[in-house]
């Protein structure tokens, strides 16, 4: 299992990151590599689903495992993608520090089709590019 955390600091409060962040269905306002996102609900009751449309094509399709607003935390699966990784599941965090607060992303996965460490490179890319864009929204 590899697993790529990542997080990063801000100088703003818990509350003004969650509320951009905290909606799952959220993504494309602020990562710069997601176009748009639709939400629907899986098939039997069994959660939402989140489609992601990713510039230059391809998508990403996530289940939501857990929302917890009052933990400032979500957690998902990839269900489809084009990814070099399989079994994906992550978490995206916001907590609470002196001066600001932390965003925190960290994932879980096999690599699928690529060497370990080129499936890890590929999801430490997209995470840094989401944290480096609100530090650049929100100053850091």
């Amino acid at each position: 299992m590899v697993k790529v955390n990542l997080s990063t600091k801000l100088p703003v409060s818990t509350k003004q990151v969650w509320d951009l962040i905290g909606n799952f269905n959220a993504l494309p306002d602020w990562h710069p590599a997601v176009e748009r996102s639709e939400i629907e609900e899986e098939e039997g009751g069994r959660g939402v689903i989140r489609r992601l449309h990713l510039l230059g094509g391809g998508t990403v399709v996530e289940r939501l495992e857990r929302l917890d607003d009052s933990e400032h935390l979500y957690s998902y699966e990839i269900l489809e993608s084009p990814l070099p990784v399989a079994d994906y599941h992550a978490t995206l965090r916001v907590r609470e520090e002196e001066g600001g607060c932390t965003v925190e992303w960290s994932s879980e996965f096999e690599p699928k089709g690529a060497p370990e460490q080129d499936a890890a490179a590929v999801i430490q890319g997209i995470f840094d590019a989401g944290l480096e864009n609100l530090k650049k929204m929100f100053g850091g």
